[in-house]
């Protein structure tokens, strides 16, 4: 299964490049039933490997003027606050049995899946359903909302260890009505900066295994350069859409398999 996962692993690195977000969708998935990572390692992990590909995945995206760093420092900023304080705090303060009643048990493991899971089938709606690129938004930019939006993202991002492009990517397209590849980019590079402070409050309290990540990351970046070259080709429209579709996808199966399959 180690080996499936290492093969798979530049799927992480493909979704990002061609859609902006996603890499969380896989990676942790793969980190815990490939791997059979603990769930709260696995999202530390999962920051660091999606941080580090969207990171190498902004720069093309940059130099091809589909990253708006004005928007993305606003959205960014609040949402690095909130993400390194959940990861930093939040997190391992939450017991490993959170409820338990007879033969119903809330564990730790089951919150941060199922947390997961359900915001990407909500959030898979927006996408899927979302309106088209060109409207303008009177008044300029939402900025209340789109800081509250951060923090919010940021929160979601801390908890799940998710990079949360499956999040931002909507909220850029609707509050701000950035085109979506656009979006896209911008998801990238407030993806890196999220990710990474977020896992930099993991670093100050896990051990992790380095060579695994940095094995791991070097795979998921191949992909990720893959990604870039086909999202050149493809419409914004259809990004959207398929990005929403596939997000749909693996929330319901991972919601489902955590609470039927998982003992």
């Amino acid at each position: 299964m180690e080996i499936v996962g290492y093969i798979v692993s530049v799927f992480v690195g493909l979704l990002l490049g061609l859609l902006g977000g996603g890499g969380s969708i896989l990676s942790i998935p793969i980190l815990v039933y490939l791997f059979q990572i603990d769930a709260v390692l696995a999202s530390a992990y999962s920051l660091f490997i999606v941080g580090t590909t969207s990171l190498v995945g902004t720069i093309p995206k940059y130099r091809d003027h589909l990253v708006n760093i004005k928007t993305g420092f606003l959205f960014g900023i609040p949402s690095l606050f909130a993400t390194f304080i959940t990861r930093r705090w939040i997190v391992p303060s939450i017991p490993e049995i959170i409820f338990q009643m007879e033969s119903v048990v809330l564990t730790k493991r089951l919150l941060i899946m199922g947390v997961f899971s359900v915001i990407m089938i909500l959030a898979s709606v927006s996408m899927i359903r979302g309106r088209k690129e060109g409207r303008t938004l009177t008044g300029g930019l939402r900025i209340p909302l789109t800081i509250l939006e951060g923090l919010l993202i940021g929160f979601i991002t801390g908890l799940v260890g998710a990079g949360g492009g499956f999040l931002i990517i909507p909220a850029l397209v609707l509050l701000t009505r950035l085109p979506m590849k656009t979006a896209s980019g911008t998801s990238l590079f407030i993806i890196a900066i999220n990710s990474l402070i977020g896992f930099a409050g993991d670093v100050l309290i896990t051990k992790m295994d380095w060579t695994f990540l940095f094995v791991f990351t070097s795979i998921a970046i191949v992909g990720v350069f893959i990604g870039n070259q086909f999202s050149r080709r493809v419409s914004g429209i259809a990004l959207r859409t398929a990005f929403g579709w596939f997000t749909l996808l693996m929330g319901g199966s991972i919601l489902l398999w955590e609470l039927f399959v998982v003992p």
